[in-house]
């Protein structure tokens, strides 16, 4: 090896050690900083952080729905159905219009102007069928939901703040139509 080469190695390894050196001094400069500023949630910079980080942990974890099992479980469920009864009552759809073609063109025509989940389209052909049963049943199975061999109709057509008088409102108009 000749001299330059030991000279070359010599500075080259200096040159390696102070880098090594100032990454050893960012490492631990970092370190201070994180320990004293955001490792206690609740001081710090990082206090505010924390707790947003918190909040938006827990929506994103929290259930869709329960699990009810047993004799507590059936309990459980019934009070649930029931509060979302009561909270349904209070609300009034459709500022409580009572015009049956309103509630059709808001509500029920999505489903039934495309069959969509098998409900039957506005043709006379397919609904002599059902309007031949009454009246009655087909208010009863608009307002407590139906499930078919061609599909399903949801409880109020999936809006639970219709009332019993508007659902009974769009089916007359909807057998008006169709006659």
């Amino acid at each position: 090896m000749t001299k330059t080469d030991a000279v070359f190695l010599k500075h080259f390894s200096q040159i390696i050690g102070f880098l090594v050196a100032i990454t050893v001094c960012i490492i631990i400069y970092t370190a201070i900083v994180h320990y004293r500023f955001y490792d206690d949630p609740k001081s710090g910079p990082g206090a505010v952080r924390a707790e947003a980080n918190l909040a938006a942990s827990s929506a994103r974890i929290t259930p869709v729905g329960g699990v009810f099992a047993g004799a507590n479980g059936l309990a459980a469920q019934a009070a649930a159905e029931k509060a979302a009864a009561a909270a349904a009552a209070l609300l009034v759809a459709y500022d409580g219009t009572l015009d049956g073609s309103v509630i059709y063109e808001k509500l029920c025509a999505s489903c039934h102007t495309n069959g969509a989940g098998g409900s039957p389209m506005m043709l006379q052909s397919v609904w002599a069928p059902r309007i031949a049963q009454g009246e009655a049943i087909l208010v009863k199975h608009a307002i407590e939901g139906y499930k078919g061999a061609a599909g399903i109709m949801p409880a109020r057509g999936g809006n639970p703040s219709l009332n019993d008088a508007q659902v009974e409102a769009t089916v007359k108009w909807m057998i008006t139509q169709l006659k």
